[in-house]
């Protein structure tokens, strides 16, 4: 077990991060020095598999910040200012084993940003906290108790956009097809108009046969264009549904109480 005193270099100043007794699922950090207030740690998905328990979030504040937030007076904030921050950032590892981080936005309780010093303070600090949970020998205990806390609201959403995908696929598949006979009978409309120009010209022939908003040349270009992208729009929107539909079901087996959970992480 790593010591649960951390000294973080930060442009402010060193940052003392001392962890208190691991809750249910994380560690709250109580913070020193160039800053005051504290820091919640807990498990949470890879931000690319949302059935993978593999990463931590670090948020400003003593409660998890996605469900909640701080009291403006308690949100953390430098030892020399009176303003407080909320915002969060998870540190997890790319396909090479790397670790990589992703900020959410910091925000003042007036919802204004930081400066560009501020934010790599901030950043120093929850960044440090989630190494060291990262690092510790309970990390699994804490990503299992996340699971378990985020598995029913994952799996209303992932069902959701899984069914939401799919709805959106079948009307792109409708618009695609829909729009193979409409370009065809612009195409015809455009010849016809031309013969009779050719017979007998007018201006409103003319109009119709330009090459102007409106005319039966845009419409058939915006056609040429709107059939291909329905096509791989509708492809993509399947790809989503069936990528949420899995992710899902994975989450579905991990809950199961007898038979092999699946593991923590797997390859893409």
């Amino acid at each position: 077990m790593t010591s649960p005193i951390l000294t973080i270099d930060t442009p402010a100043g060193p940052v003392h991060a001392t962890a208190g007794p691991r809750e249910d699922d994380g560690l709250v950090f109580e913070l020193g020095g160039a800053m005051r207030g504290s820091v919640h740690v807990t498990g949470t998905t890879d931000p690319h598999r949302w059935d993978q328990f593999t990463a931590v979030r670090a948020c400003l504040g003593p409660v998890n910040a996605f469900k909640t937030t701080a009291p403006d007076e308690e949100l953390p904030r430098l030892a020399r200012n009176r303003t407080g921050f909320r915002g969060s950032l998870t540190l997890y590892r790319d396909n090479t084993g790397r670790p990589e981080v992703s900020v959410h936005p910091f925000l003042s309780a007036a919802d204004h940003p930081p400066s560009e010093r501020t934010a790599a303070v901030l950043t120093a600090v929850l960044r440090g906290c989630a190494e060291h949970v990262e690092q510790r020998d309970d990390l699994s205990a804490i990503r299992e108790a996340s699971r378990q806390r985020d598995t029913p609201g994952l799996l209303r959403f992932l069902t959701w956009s899984a069914s939401h995908h799919q709805a959106e696929s079948a009307r792109l598949e409708d618009e695609a097809r829909a729009a193979l006979p409409a370009l065809k009978a612009t195409v015809a409309a455009w010849w016809t108009a031309a013969r009779w120009f050719i017979r007998s010209p007018h201006p409103v022939l003319l109009v119709m046969l330009a090459d102007r908003p409106g005319s039966l040349p845009g419409k058939i270009r915006g056609l040429q264009w709107w059939y291909p992208y329905c096509v791989t729009a509708a492809a993509e929107e399947r790809e989503r549904a069936r990528r949420a539909q899995a992710e899902a079901d994975s989450l579905r087996a991990q809950q199961r109480p007898h038979g092999r959970r699946p593991p923590l992480f797997t390859a893409p």
